[in-house]
Parts: structure tokens; C-alpha cells; sequence
């Protein structure tokens, strides 16, 4: 590659910036156009810089990598981002991909994988980590068979679950329904067996998290 890829480097721990940077100048296309130690600093020299890419710590002061990500990619969306972290939580990682990166790179990938990510995301691609792409895929997966379990439940079921995430009692959703306490209650045991759930804060969880209950 003859094209120099300039390289904005947001990172707050001093030691692990000057290893990465080590990584970075061994790499001859690579070009480590600025530092910087904040969010705040980082939206600063971006704006001042332009770099092809930024290597984003997911955790900064002032304004944390999430937040820069998403006024960088609103404003600059020519900038592509690599979001820098130590967790593999599929949370942390579809937050930055929600944000806008177009990378997730573990901080102890080596040489081979940074520079990996670096002429991935430079050609328009996404990069996830090994590792965090199969915590990812594995976590597509969960959800996927927790949807189809909902979409397995039958109106009545899924009518009742959002009733008792919402806070019902037996009496009050059997009104509501126009239909005897003791039927809820039917509709209640097959569906704790239908889900696996055997118990009314579990029902909850599960209802919140499939966004059959509106928490606002």
C-alpha cells in the first residue's frame, strides 16, 4: 500500500497509547497525525485534522468514545472510526457499533490484527475483533431464539405477559379481558412453561427485553 492512512490516536492512559503507537509506527503506511488524552481534545484535533482514521478508546474523560463517535460520525462521516477496549461485552460492542464505528478492536490484539482492522475499515468495511465478532453472533443468536419463542406464545399469551410486566394482578387482567381469574391463571402456567420462566420477575425481564413494555 503506497497511500499513507494519517491515524488520530484518542487515548487516555499514557503507557497504553505509546504501545500502540509503537504497533502503529511499525507499520509503513501509517501515519500518527495527533494524540489525544481527552473526548473533548480528540473532537478538537478531528475537526482541526481530518485523519482517515481514529483509534477511539471506548473509555475517555470529559467526553467518553461513545459520545465522540456519534458527534464525529454526525459531522465528519468521511472519518472512520476504531473503537479501542478491553471488554468483549456484546453491549459495549453494539453501543459502539450504534454509535457509528466502523471497528471494534480488543486492546491486546497484536500487530497482525491491528493492522488487520486498520486496512479493513480504510476500504469501507467493518472490523470486530475475533473474539467479540462470536460474542456478537452468538448474542444475534440468543435474541433471535428469544423472539421466536415470543412469536411461538399465542395472542392471548402475549397479550397476558405484557399485562403482568406491566404490574396487573390476576384479578385486575381478568377484568380487563373479561375473562375468570382461574383462566389467566391457565394462561399464565402454560405460558411460565412455554418460556421457561417460572416466575413473575422473570416474566418482566423477559417482556422488557422484548420490548413488549415500554419503560418511559
Amino acid at each position: 500500500m503506497n497511500e499513507k492512512i494519517t491515524i488520530l490516536l484518542a487515548e487516555d492512559h499514557v503507557l497504553v497509547r505509546a504501545g500502540i503507537r509503537a504497533l502503529l509506527q511499525s507499520l509503513p503506511y501509517a501515519e500518527v497525525v495527533a494524540e489525544a488524552g481527552n473526548g473533548q481534545e480528540a473532537i478538537e484535533l478531528i475537526k482541526t485534522l481530518n485523519p482517515n482514521i481514529v483509534l477511539m478508546d471506548i473509555s475517555m474523560p470529559i467526553l467518553n468514545g461513545l459520545e465522540v463517535t456519534r458527534q464525529v460520525v454526525q459531522e465528519m462521516p468521511d472519518v472512520r472510526i476504531i473503537m479501542l477496549s478491553m471488554h468483549m461485552n456484546e453491549e459495549y460492542v453494539l453501543q459502539a457499533l450504534n454509535a457509528g464505528a466502523a471497528g471494534y478492536l480488543l486492546k491486546d490484539s497484536g500487530t497482525a490484527e491491528l493492522e488487520m482492522a486498520i486496512r479493513s475499515v480504510f476500504g469501507g468495511e467493518t472490523y470486530l475483533s475475533p473474539p467479540v465478532s462470536k460474542h456478537v453472533a452468538d448474542y444475534v443468536r440468543r435474541v433471535g431464539s428469544q423472539t421466536s419463542m415470543l412469536e411461538r406464545l399465542t395472542p392471548r399469551q402475549r397479550e397476558i405477559l405484557q399485562l403482568i410486566a406491566e404490574g396487573q394482578t390476576v384479578k385486575e387482567i381478568a377484568a380487563q379481558l373479561n375473562i375468570s381469574a382461574k383462566t389467566v391463571e391457565t394462561h399464565r402456567a402454560r405460558l411460565m412453561r412455554r418460556l421457561d420462566i417460572y416466575d413473575v420477575p422473570g416474566l418482566v425481564h423477559y417482556a422488557i427485553r422484548m420490548g413488549l413494555v415500554n419503560l418511559n
